[in-house]
């Protein structure tokens, strides 16, 4: 069974410059929920990016990994504060 550290590095190494923040939200490691964010989602439709996550994972979605909720943004769309993805800092 994949973990969500697993899968979280499988979607960093696949699309490059993406941070993945993913939990099994069931704690039975087959049902997982992912935050992916990329600049190379800008100019997709949300079913473009979705697929571009899939397509990583294959076969591998509806067997090992039963379920993966996904949430996709580009990164000028996360939310500022936001923990699951480093905002820049700045010194005065």
């Amino acid at each position: 069974m994949p973990s969500a550290e697993a899968i979280s590095q499988r979607i960093e190494a696949s699309i490059p410059g993406a941070t993945a923040d993913v939990e099994d939200y069931t704690g039975t490691g087959d049902h997982f929920r992912a935050t992916v964010t990329a600049a190379t989602f800008a100019g997709r439709s949300r079913i473009e990016q979705h697929r571009l996550v899939y397509e990583i994972f294959g076969a591998e979605i509806g067997g090992p990994i039963h379920a993966l909720s996904l949430k996709t943004q580009v990164p000028q769309d996360v939310p500022a504060g936001d923990a699951a993805t480093p905002q820049p800092t700045t010194t005065q």
